[in-house]
């Protein structure tokens, strides 16, 4: 299993993956007809493919393409169904027109506007994210210099809906895209650093969960108190539990460099099994 090479192709498709991921769909990353797509699970079973140019086929890095071609696919015994959503690319014929999209070539933004859009015309948005919200809690999210210390931007914009856990799949989609055990171990450190790492700081936020739970004469209040408090001492265990991994992770040999990408006359190793949910099955086009 070609666990770096998974990494880096997670890693280069994380400015699309990572807003559709908070906007609570699944992601996942397949090899097309002659480069890499991301491919989305949506609640009505049908599936976006976000793809470059397959054809002809370009010579540009994994998630970084001229253009992108957005589609809407289901392919099932009761229906069929395909409907172009974005296109960015640029005409593989001279003779045809670009798209209104073709100005915004490879940038993100538009393209996630745009399926933002189309989704919530649909109703098929799990967790509708205003873009300029998500990117207010991305650049909110704190970072890390080159020996692991945190650097935390000042707060910005208003804060979007799940801004919380948002900022911790940010740091998750970091820990996806690392380059060493180095890097992994000074995120382990954001999470277990005993003062002020995020199970510390969770602790604290069960423990004054449960003392508002006692502000009240329900019996109930008192019974969610204990609840409460026995969730915070889980978590601080978890603390102590883990207080090694952070070292351990570090001593681990040294992640080998990911492939170069390869041009098109080069065969392109197969996506291996993948750690992250499980998209449904490809049904053949």
């Amino acid at each position: 299993m070609n666990t770096e090479w998974w990494q880096e192709l997670w890693r280069r498709h994380s400015h699309i993956t990572t807003p559709l991921r908070q906007r609570g769909l699944t992601c996942d990353i397949e090899f097309g007809l002659s480069a890499y797509i991301v491919r989305v699970s949506l609640p009505d079973d049908s599936y976006l493919i976000i793809s470059p140019p397959q054809e002809p086929s370009s010579d540009r890095p994994p998630g970084d393409p001229e253009g992108w071609i957005v589609t809407r696919e289901r392919a099932s015994e009761r229906s069929t169904l395909f409907e172009r959503i974005y296109d960015s690319a640029p005409p593989a014929y001279s003779s045809r027109t670009p798209q209104p999209e073709a100005r915004h070539g490879g940038s993100a933004e538009p393209l996630i506007a745009a399926i933002d859009k189309h989704l919530d015309q649909l109703g098929l948005l799990p967790n509708s994210v205003p873009f300029t919200a998500e990117r207010n809690v991305l650049a909110a999210t704190p970072t890390l210099d080159a020996r692991g210390a945190t650097n935390t931007p000042a707060t910005v914009g208003h804060t979007p809906v799940h801004a919380y856990g948002d900022a911790l799949l940010a740091l998750t989609d970091r820990l996806n895209g690392t380059e060493s055990h180095a890097d992994a171990a000074a995120l382990l450190h954001q999470v277990l650093e005993p003062v002020d790492g995020l199970l510390d700081r969770l602790g604290e936020f069960f423990e004054a969960a449960a003392e508002k739970a006692k502000e009240t004469e329900d019996d109930d209040g008192f019974d969610l108190s204990d609840d409460l408090a026995e969730a915070a001492a889980e978590v601080r265990n978890l603390t102590e539990v883990l207080d090694t991994a952070g070292a351990r992770m570090r001593a681990l040999t040294p992640l080998v460099p990911a492939p170069q990408f390869r041009s098109p006359l080069t065969p392109t190793p197969s996506l291996p099994p993948r750690s992250l949910p499980t998209a449904p099955p490809r049904h053949t086009r």
